[in-house]
């Protein structure tokens, strides 16, 4: 299919050249840039009519331009060469009244990345507004067939983007890639003696051809919708928790935000000083993989340009290593990881059990399906969250549960997790199946 970028990665890379040199002009020492275009197109179907269509087209340049250790950044959605130029300038003056900071500056030349591998991540997809919306109409459709209780519908969408970027600084790296992601949600609304509840599925890749079919994402959305009717409250009480995978992520990325670098620098972290320490279960897992194919996390290089490597995080429970980009590693006089921008790929191993086998193991607890709320503090790691799901006694769920609360600390949670599911989330860059806690406390009435 014909590109659907109005710029070719080579134009991008003469405009970042470009960016570098006017750099050059305004006196500065050293400077990077990243220039970037994206495009995207969304389709909304609500019960069976189109209901938005959405496109997007975006391009920018970011610019960062140092003299000595003083630091100036801007910023433009318009790449005309006077454009890049009144920026870089910007930034210049910028940099010229900041105050000298000796953790800044760009990465040692010799931790820039020397190899480039394609990770198969661009696969574009042509996809017309009617096809979009017959996928969405039939996603949609299935959800609502599932149970007569289904009566309304928030709608179905199906999205497509692709972007590519080029990074380069005055070190002589030049580098970039072009990505594609795909997704289909939907979500739908039941009713059962007066009382409603909402559910929601959705499937993501880079490629078209591994979304999940539009009726199963329908299926899953009106199954999970009807098992929630008719909840109840729970007394509160000390119990067993399950995360189900789809949530359970969020505990991998609680456990990134506290051992990374401008957590860790600021000392506002409640895992302060825990490389080498057993932070988790011994049985714990937790690895970083840039490069697997097609991705969500997968990148040849990081936001800054140096090298990543596929590493141990966690190894039987002890911590191996943190999340640091270069100025963080400078702040702590350690070295980069490679995670400027962020962690890529991070993979939980799991056990030999699945959901079924997590609940016969748990015997009687909670299963929690959905969070609420944004309740962990990051520098005690107490932790305080809404919660649904489902009550279980004897290794089978029982009752759909609601309006309840669940707490503990994270340094507990990550000590008490007894197993990780096979169960295995693949739609995000934290893959992890569900995760069987020992204990929490289930605040209710």
């Amino acid at each position: 299919m014909p590109s659907p970028f109005s710029y070719t990665r080579e134009q991008l890379a003469d405009l970042a050249a470009q960016a570098l040199e006017y750099a050059r002009g305004f006196g500065a020492s050293a400077a990077d840039t990243e220039i970037s275009e994206a495009q995207g197109q969304t389709v909304t179907v609500r019960k069976g009519e189109i209901e938005t269509i959405e496109y997007n087209r975006d391009k920018g340049m970011g610019v960062t331009v140092y003299m000595g250790q003083r630091k100036g950044h801007a910023s433009t959605s318009d790449l005309t060469p006077a454009a890049l130029k009144a920026t870089v300038e910007k930034a210049a003056t910028i940099a010229r009244y900041t105050a000298e900071d000796p953790a800044a500056g760009l990465p040692d030349p010799a931790v820039l990345a020397q190899e480039q591998p394609d990770l198969d991540l661009y696969h574009p997809w042509g996809i017309s507004v009617e096809e979009a919306a017959e996928r969405a109409r039939a996603c949609e459709a299935s959800a609502l067939a599932v149970d007569r209780r289904i009566e309304n519908s928030e709608g179905a969408s199906l999205s497509t983007h692709s972007s590519h970027f080029v990074y380069a600084n005055s070190l002589g790296f030049t580098g970039g890639y072009a990505s594609s992601r795909h997704s289909l949600s939907v979500a739908v609304i039941g009713a059962d003696k007066g009382l409603m509840q909402r559910d929601y599925w959705y499937t993501t890749a880079r490629r078209a051809d591994e979304l999940e079919a539009a009726e199963r994402v329908g299926r899953v959305a009106g199954e999970r919708t009807v098992r929630r009717l008719n909840g109840r409250k729970l007394s509160t009480r000390q119990c067993p928790v399950i995360l189900e995978a789809p949530i359970a992520s969020g505990l991998i990325g609680s456990f990134v935000g506290a051992v990374s670098g401008s957590s860790l620098y600021r000392r506002s972290s409640f895992l302060l000083d825990s490389l080498g320490k057993e932070i988790f279960a011994p049985h714990i897992h937790l690895r970083e993989d840039p490069f697997i194919p097609r991705g969500l996390g997968s990148s040849p290089f990081d936001s800054e340009g140096v090298r990543v490597a596929a590493r141990d995080v966690v190894k039987n429970g002890v911590v191996q290593g943190y999340f640091l980009s270069t100025y963080s590693a400078r702040k702590l006089g350690m070295q980069s990881t490679g995670n400027a921008g962020g962690s890529h790929n991070l993979i939980l191993q799991s056990g030999d059990k699945d959901l079924a086998g997590l609940l016969r193991e748990m015997g009687s607890g909670l299963l929690v399906t959905e969070l609420l709320g944004h309740g962990a503090n990051m520098v005690t790691g107490d932790y305080s969250r809404g919660a649904a799901g489902y009550w279980v006694e004897g290794g089978e769920i029982q009752y759909p549960v609601e309006e309840i609360t669940i707490a503990g600390n994270l340094k507990d949670m990550f000590r008490n997790i007894v197993a990780i599911g096979t169960d295995v989330d693949r739609r995000g860059s934290r893959q992890t199946g569900s995760i069987l806690l020992s204990e929490m406390t289930v605040a209710g009435d």
